[in-house]
C-alpha cells in the first residue's frame, strides 16, 4: 500500500484556505480567538468574606421573608361567609344552614340530581372497582375505561364527533381558548363571560375587543371595523385567527345568548365560534342539549362547545366537543387535560348515569322550565327589586330599585336580606365576584336559582320571604341614622334573630 506523505495534507489544507470566502476566514479567525479568551480568563469567584457569628445573627433579624400569600382583611365578605354559614349534609332541594333546614334557593342544583341514589349506587360500586382516584394525568395512566365511556356518551347526546374530558370544570374553557388562539389572535368576546373565560383569554395573550353584552349591533361594528384593517393588510390577515367567546347562559346576568345572530356573523366575517355552555347544558333544550337544541341549531355550526358536570349533572369535571380534529388537538395542547390528574372514576360514572337519567326523564326539564317562568313571574310583581335574566332561565340576579353610591353599602344591605331570608327558611347568596380582577364588574346582587323540584307552595314562600326581607331591610334602613347605617342595621337583626 502505498504512503501519502503529509506534506500533501499540508499543501491540501493551504490551497483550502486560499480558495475560501474571505468572510468565512475572518469569522473562524475570531471563533477561536473568542475560544481562547474565554479559556484564559479567570473564572467569576465570590467573595469568600467570612462573618462573624454576632454578624450572622444580625442579618437573621433583619431578614424579613416576602409572605406567600397577600394579607387578607379579617372582614373579608367570603372569611365572614365562612364563619357565619355552615352547611350539614347534601345539597338538595334542602339544606340544613346552621342546624336551620331551608329551601335551597343558592347553589347550582337544576335537576335534583344531588342525592339520587341511582347516582349514589353508580358511584359506590365504581369505587369498589377503581378507588378513589386515578392518581394520573390522561396521557400517565391517569385514562380508565369510565372516561372512554363518558366522553363517548357526551359526544352522542350532543350530536357532535367526539369529546375531551376534562378533571375541573374551570379549567376546561380556561384551557380550550390558548390551545386554539394565540398571540397576534382576535377574539371577540361578551363582556360580561364568566372568570374562567376571562382567565382564558389573558392565557392566550391574544388581542380582545370585547362587545357588549349580548348587542350584536355593537359586535358587528367591531367586525366590520376588523374587516376595514385586514384589507390595509391582507398578508398578516391570511395568518390571523379571529374568535367570537360566548356563554350559552350567562351566569353573571342569566342571559340567554342570541345565538342564530351569532352564528349569521361566523358566516359573514369569517370567524370561529366558542360556545361555553356550563351553565346552559342539562338545562336549555327539549332533551337538556344547551342552548343549540333551544334555537335548533346544528351543533356542526359551532368550532368548540364547552360545557360542565358540575352543576345539572351533579358530578365533577367539564368537557369539548366538536370535530374530531378539533378535539384531538386538545390532547396534546389543552393544559388543564395534559398536566392533570384525570376525572375520579366514581365521579365518571356518576355522569354517567346522571346522562342516562337525563334522557330516560325528559320531564325534568319541562319542570325546570315551568318553576323558572313562575318564579321569574312572581319576582317581577314585586316593587321593592329589580329582577335580571330570562324567564326560562334556572338562573336570576335580584337588584336593589335604588342603589346606594356606595358598593359595599349595597353589598351588606343584600346580605342582610339573605340572613333574613335565611332565618325564615329560605337559603339565598349575594353573587361573589373577585373585585379587582373582573373586566367587567357587575352590580350587586342576589343571585337567586332554581330547580325542578320546587313546588308551587315552596315557590310561593320563596317569592313572599323575598319580599318580606327586603321590605323589612329597606325599612329599618330608611329609619336608622345614615351616618352609621350597617351597624344599626345587623344590630336590629342581630335582637330580632335572638328574639326568635
Amino acid at each position: 500500500m502505498a504512503i501519502i506523505p503529509a506534506t500533501w495534507d499540508m499543501y491540501d489544507l493551504i490551497q483550502g484556505v486560499l480558495q475560501a470566502p474571505w468572510y468565512h476566514i475572518v469569522f473562524e479567525v475570531a471563533l477561536v480567538f473568542l475560544i481562547l479568551k474565554i479559556y484564559i480568563s479567570q473564572s467569576f469567584t465570590p467573595d469568600k468574606t467570612l462573618l462573624t457569628e454576632k454578624e450572622k445573627d444580625i442579618l437573621v433579624e433583619e431578614w424579613q421573608p416576602e409572605p406567600l400569600a397577600p394579607d387578607v382583611p379579617d372582614d373579608h365578605p367570603i372569611l365572614q361567609s365562612m364563619e357565619k354559614y355552615c352547611i350539614e349534609g347534601l345539597n338538595g332541594k334542602y339544606i340544613k344552614v346552621n342546624g336551620k333546614l331551608c329551601i335551597n334557593m343558592a347553589t347550582f342544583n337544576f335537576l335534583g340530581m344531588v342525592g339520587k341514589k341511582e347516582l349514589e349506587e353508580r358511584a359506590v360500586k365504581a369505587l369498589r372497582v377503581y378507588g378513589v382516584g386515578s392518581c394520573g394525568p390522561r396521557g400517565f395512566y391517569g385514562t380508565m375505561d369510565v372516561h372512554l365511556e363518558l366522553e363517548d356518551e357526551l359526544a352522542k347526546f350532543m350530536n357532535c364527533e367526539e369529546a375531551i374530558l376534562y378533571s375541573y370544570g374551570f379549567a376546561t374553557i380556561a384551557s380550550a381558548i390558548p390551545a386554539y388562539s394565540k398571540r397576534g389572535d382576535i377574539i371577540f368576546a361578551d363582556e360580561n363571560v364568566g372568570f374562567a373565560i376571562q382567565k382564558g383569554l389573558i392565557a392566550s395573550r391574544s388581542h380582545i375587543k370585547w362587545f357588549r353584552h349580548n348587542d350584536m349591533e355593537h359586535l358587528e361594528s367591531l367586525l366590520i371595523e376588523q374587516s376595514k384593517v385586514d384589507k390595509k393588510n391582507p398578508k398578516k390577515a391570511k395568518v390571523t385567527r379571529r374568535f367570537i367567546v360566548v356563554e350559552g347562559l350567562y351566569l353573571n346576568t342569566g342571559k340567554i345568548c342570541p345565538l342564530p345572530k351569532l352564528v349569521e356573523l361566523k358566516w359573514k366575517y369569517k370567524v370561529r365560534i366558542f360556545l361555553e355552555e356550563t351553565m346552559s347544558f342539562g338545562v336549555l333544550g327539549d332533551t337538556g342539549r344547551g342552548v343549540t337544541e333551544h334555537f335548533d341549531i346544528n351543533p356542526d355550526q359551532i368550532d368548540l362547545i364547552a360545557g360542565s358536570l358540575e352543576n345539572a349533572i351533579a358530578s365533577v369535571g367539564g368537557f369539548c366537543c366538536g370535530k374530531k380534529f378539533i378535539i384531538d388537538h386538545q390532547r396534546l395542547s389543552g393544559l388543564g387535560y395534559c398536566f392533570s390528574a384525570s376525572q375520579p372514576p366514581m365521579l365518571a360514572a356518576a355522569a354517567i348515569e346522571s346522562l342516562h337519567i337525563l334522557k330516560e326523564q325528559p320531564r325534568l326539564l319541562v319542570d325546570l322550565r315551568e318553576n323558572c317562568e313562575k318564579v321569574h313571574e312572581k319576582l317581577s310583581n314585586l316593587s321593592s327589586i329589580k329582577i335580571f335574566g330570562d324567564a326560562i332561565s334556572p338562573i336570576k340576579h335580584l337588584y336593589l330599585t335604588e342603589p346606594a353610591s356606595d358598593r359595599e353599602f349595597d353589598l351588606r344591605t343584600l346580605e342582610n336580606v339573605v340572613d333574613y331570608a335565611m332565618n325564615e327558611g329560605v337559603a339565598l347568596t349575594v353573587a361573589r365576584y373577585l373585585d379587582p380582577e373582573e373586566n367587567n364588574l357587575m352590580p350587586p346582587s342576589i343571585r337567586l336559582t332554581v330547580n325542578c323540584d320546587l313546588t308551587d307552595e315552596e315557590i310561593n314562600k320563596v317569592v313572599q320571604v323575598i319580599s318580606s326581607g327586603f321590605r323589612e331591610v329597606l325599612k329599618k334602613l330608611s329609619s336608622v341614622d345614615m351616618s352609621s347605617p350597617l351597624d344599626s342595621v345587623e344590630q336590629g337583626d342581630g335582637e330580632q334573630r335572638a328574639s326568635r
